[in-house]
């Protein structure tokens, strides 16, 4: 049989890798261009990063922001560093999925806002995407606050503020935000200068186990055996299912006061099959060492995994709610 033909692996609905080694996605490749979107008054640009690992990012800011008049100082705005989902392997910075969303999000916590394009599995499986975040982060902080003239991002360095730094992502994205806010705050991490992390928002975020946990349990499809397979696909066997990467619940109280962020949100819904991983979480951050202030579960009824994505131009619905109260928490930053 022709290896370009027979199948490898199957993780649908999300990609088939054959035996060639091709890896066909199934979804997740559509882009949309950057740009002013009128409906929000956010403007959009991408940029590079590193042209050796090719990690690139889109930035979001304000339209009105972008405006100096009458000789004032350009607006400070909180810094917002957002890590997409998709399982690890499909979607980007630039898709049609993600786009929209950091729009209306950024008109509604009115932030400057990096969606990173990190590198996916199975080609640069984990931690390859861990790295590229933590390497993103590091570059927009550095940025914030540079001089203009400097040769850094000049949006990031007129307008970032690092006093007000955010981490957060969804699902994938969101498992991506705690693991670099674990980093930031660990032995050999670290931010540029003072710079640390304010807030870390995690939206219905990708953790698993081989405890299964009550909204597990429930869902054939989401079998230990399958999860532990995906898990493997995604990480090249490197790590297993109860690594802390997958399963932050493993982590010792002690070690939660790695976790360097000062506040944080964690958001899940009723029918989604992560459900319970979000709230235990919470439980275990707020029963641990760390010694963040404030620590919030958001709960929607009624919906499924990241909804939100999928519905987030909508609005007086339960997305725009969730939506206002991700910006409500930014908000409420020093």
């Amino acid at each position: 049989m022709d290896p370009d033909a027979e199948v490898d692996f199957d993780m649908s609905p999300f990609l088939v890798r054959y035996k060639s080694g091709r890896v066909h996605r199934l979804m997740g490749t559509s882009r949309v261009a950057a740009g002013e979107d009128a409906t929000t008054g956010v403007t959009s640009k991408d940029v590079a990063i590193d042209a050796g690992t090719g990690l690139a990012a889109r930035l979001y800011i304000p339209t009105d922001a972008l405006g100096v008049r009458g000789g004032h100082e350009p607006e400070k705005l909180p810094l917002l560093v957002y890590f997409h989902g998709g399982a690890f392997v499909v979607q980007s910075a630039f898709s049609g999925a993600h786009a929209p969303f950091l729009n209306a999000l950024v008109s509604a916590a009115r932030v400057v806002a990096v969606s990173v394009d990190y590198r996916l599995a199975p080609e640069h499986p984990v931690p390859a995407a861990y790295d590229d975040a933590w390497a993103a982060l590091r570059w927009a902080v550095e940025s914030c606050g540079a001089e203009v003239s400097s040769g850094q991002e000049p949006w990031l360095a007129a307008h970032g503020d690092a006093a007000r730094v955010f981490v957060a992502g969804d699902s994938a994205g969101a498992n991506i935000a705690h693991n670099v806010t674990l980093r930031a705050g660990g032995v050999g991490g670290g931010l540029p200068g003072s710079a640390r992390i304010e807030g870390m928002v995690l939206l219905h975020p990708y953790f698993r186990g081989t405890e299964l946990v009550p909204s597990e349990s429930a869902a054939a499809a989401w079998s230990l055996e399958k999860a532990e397979q995906l898990w493997g696909f995604i990480c090249a066997g490197r790590y297993g299912i109860d690594h802390p990467f997958i399963n932050p619940l493993v982590m010792p109280a002690p070690e939660w006061a790695a976790l360097g962020c000062r506040r944080a949100l964690v958001t899940v819904a009723e029918h989604d099959t992560l459900r319970d991983r979000g709230r235990r979480y919470v439980e275990a951050l707020r029963g641990s060492a760390w010694a963040g202030e404030e620590a919030v579960l958001y709960e929607t009824q009624g919906e499924d995994h990241v909804y939100f994505i999928h519905k987030s131009g909508s609005s007086g619905d339960k997305a725009a709610e969730e939506m206002a109260a991700v910006a409500a928490f930014i908000q409420r930053g020093r």
